[in-house]
This record gives C-alpha cells, structure tokens and sequence, in this order.
C-alpha cells in the first residue's frame, strides 16, 4: 500500500493537515496516511527525509505558514530550498504548500486559503501518485492552488 507523508508545524496558525487529510480520506482510496508535525518551517526538510527513509513515504505534503515579516520570508526560502534538497536526495517528491500570512487581507481569507490551499495539494498528491497523466492533461492551463486560476496563455 502506499504512503502519503503528511508534515506539518505548530507553528502555522491553522491545521492544514487536518484539511488535507480529510480531502484524500474523503475522495480517494488506496494509501496510508503517517503525519509529522514538527514545531517550524525550518524543520520541515528533515522531517521530511525521516519519513521517506525510516516510514518509507512514497509522496511529502509538507505544509508550512510562514509569518509576514522579511525574516519569516528567508525562513521559508531556507526550508524550501531544504525541500529541493531532500527530493533529489531520496528521488521522491515534496510538494511544499506554503500559506504566507500575508498573502491574504484578513484573517478570514486566510483561513479559507489555507484550507483551500491545502484541499487542492491534497489532490495533486493523489494525482502524482496514482494518476500522473491527469496532470498531463492539465498542462500549460495556469492552474493554481488557493485564489482562483490564471488561466492559459491566449
């Protein structure tokens, strides 16, 4: 059976991993979910590689909600750049799904942003893990997660 990494912070001020989980339990079937939470951003790589090496994770979520200030930015570049790392060292992937806290006008918005940031993840792992060509077929169409798409190239 396979296993879907799930790897999170206290740091982050919502449970994205709660609404990933339930999004994969809700529509799909066929794997295992094991989550990791660790206290921030920064701890995200070596979580990560602990659960491709030692709970044999075939795919990472890893969720992080970096803060709005300048240092919170670097952070984030560290740990995602940490993320890279961790996927060409172990040849797995890791979607990083960062909710910066400042992408959002309130806190209500940010709310819903991270839930639906981590519901639309949540899929993309199903999809790389099981059904690739799904997102083949949506190539080059501007998709993203959270806020609305941007669409194809006219």
């Amino acid at each position: 059976m396979k296993k879907i990494g799930i790897v999170d912070t206290t740091f982050a001020r919502y449970d994205m991993a709660k609404s990933a989980v339930d999004e994969l339990k809700s529509n799909f079937k066929g794997f295992k979910i094991i989550r990791y939470t660790v206290p921030g951003i920064k701890d995200l790589p070596i979580a990560s590689k602990k659960m491709i090496e030692e709970k044999e994770c075939d795919i990472i979520m890893a969720l992080g909600m970096p803060g709005g200030k300048q240092i919170d930015k670097q952070c984030a570049h560290e740990a995602s750049s940490g993320l890279i790392q961790v996927q060409l060292m172990t040849n797995t992937h890791i979607i990083e799904v960062f909710v910066h806290e400042d992408e959002a006008k309130d806190e209500k918005e940010l709310k819903w942003l991270a839930n639906r940031r981590a519901r639309e993840h949540a899929v993309n792992i199903y999809r790389l893990l099981f059904k690739p060509e799904e997102l083949t077929k949506n190539a080059g169409k501007g998709m993203r997660e959270g806020f609305e798409d941007a669409g194809p190239l006219r």
